[in-house]
């Protein structure tokens, strides 16, 4: 099953011809990927465990990017709506790959993967306290929400 939502591109997003720049695509992927996590009920940055309606308890993991990409197949301009799909294309260990694609109508504008890694983050305690990612393994709980969108 596949995640959409739809985008409405906004003057920010474009150059001075009105086409939107190459790198305005990446926000966009970013922002498809946190919410179908939040239609799951996966929180992005989250504080602490999460319990889901079911009784299901998520570990507090967020979810770094590693690698993204994108080819452009046609321009997408000012004012257009753009639907965004996602899809999950690979579980694995460690790490989610998504793929995006950006639909005007039925045509393909643009299509994307972006990779995130699975980290823990924890603070330390103290007046200069950091914050430090650890990869881990993705929980199963979360890898059983994620496969109902591959």
């Amino acid at each position: 099953m596949t995640f959409s939502l739809d985008r409405r591109i906004e003057f920010r997003d474009t150059d001075a011809a009105g086409i939107v720049h190459f790198s305005a695509f990446f926000p966009m992927m970013e922002a498809a990927e946190h919410a179908l996590l939040r239609s799951l009920g996966i929180p992005v940055l989250p504080a602490s465990a999460t319990q889901l309606p079911d009784g299901t308890e998520l570990p507090p993991v967020t979810w770094p990017r590693i690698a993204a990409n994108c080819q452009y197949c046609e321009a997408a301009r000012f004012d257009d709506v753009l639907r965004i799909e996602v899809k999950v294309l690979r579980i694995g260990n460690t790490s989610v790959e998504y793929q995006c694609r950006f639909l005007r109508d039925d045509d393909l504008i643009a299509e994307g993967t972006v990779t995130a890694v699975c980290c823990y983050l924890s603070q330390d305690s103290g007046p200069d306290s950091k914050r430090h990612l650890t990869k881990t393994r993705v929980p199963d709980s979360i890898r059983k929400l994620l496969a109902q969108h591959q």
